[in-house]
């Protein structure tokens, strides 16, 4: 089983050689590595010549943002399954895509869900978001499992689609919509931490992002002809808070 892995970056040179280091540390062997970088003008395409015998294919050109350069790395991608590691992120550990061929091999599913966990700049862990208790259902108020915790069939995306580029920060979440809600894919829950993130992505940025968020989370879902409260969607936080209390 051949695992694609896309990495989108631009002027990334303060993070990306961690990457890098994680990809190449993996004990998975059958890995296929895209990088996709937006013309970056630091010292990241520099970085990445150090890693040739690991990147097996990278393209460094302008685009049209995030999305744009995740659907040119999957239009690249020939594995069966495809996962994105973003470009200040690392693999959890090195045996995490041997992990996930191997879930993938035993379980004949569209995707797997996992785990992820968050550390801050001084690399301390500050949360594990675990996809246990998700299910489909909880996209319609809100929650959607952490994007880079997912790995997909690649032929879900010559079916159903790739990443629609008229959302500011909430394509993944239109896209897991539309797969597990619209298509209603085949999923299960692997309960392997895949990813090791930075706090503080695209998309979780306080409440500067949060009216955002909502709205693109009530576009995403009105697109795929989804019935939801729009309510539940604004309260989301509240009820996250609550969780974490009820967990307490």
């Amino acid at each position: 089983m051949k695992i694609s892995i896309i990495t989108v970056c631009y002027n990334s040179a303060k993070t990306i050689e961690k990457t890098f280091q994680s990809v190449a540390s993996q004990t998975y062997q059958n890995i296929e590595y895209i990088v996709i970088d937006g013309k970056s003008t630091d010292d990241t395409l520099q970085i990445a010549n150090k890693y040739q015998e690991v990147i097996s294919n990278i393209v460094s050109e302008k685009d049209k943002g995030l999305y744009d350069a995740m659907n040119k790395g999957i239009a690249l991608a020939t594995g069966d399954i495809v996962g994105i590691l973003n470009s200040d992120d690392v693999f959890n550990d090195e045996t995490v895509l041997e992990d996930v061929a191997k879930f993938h091999n035993q379980n004949n599913v569209d995707a797997s869900v996992g785990n992820i966990i968050q550390f801050n700049n001084e690399g301390k862990t500050v949360r594990k978001y675990s996809a246990k208790n998700w299910n489909p259902e909880k996209l319609k108020i809100g929650f959607m499992p952490a994007h880079p915790a997912i790995f997909f069939k690649r032929d879900l995306f010559t079916k159903f689609g790739s990443y629609h580029l008229d959302f500011i920060i909430g394509a993944d979440y239109e896209l897991i919509t539309r797969f597990f809600l619209k298509h209603n894919i085949s999923w299960k829950f692997s309960n392997i931490t895949t990813t090791a993130m930075l706090v503080g992505g695209v998309s979780s940025s306080g409440f500067s992002s949060y009216k955002i968020v909502s709205r693109e989370i009530a576009k995403a879902l009105e697109r795929n002809q989804i019935v939801f409260n729009n309510t539940k969607i604004k309260l989301r936080g509240f009820w996250k808070i609550v969780g974490f209390l009820n967990k307490a």
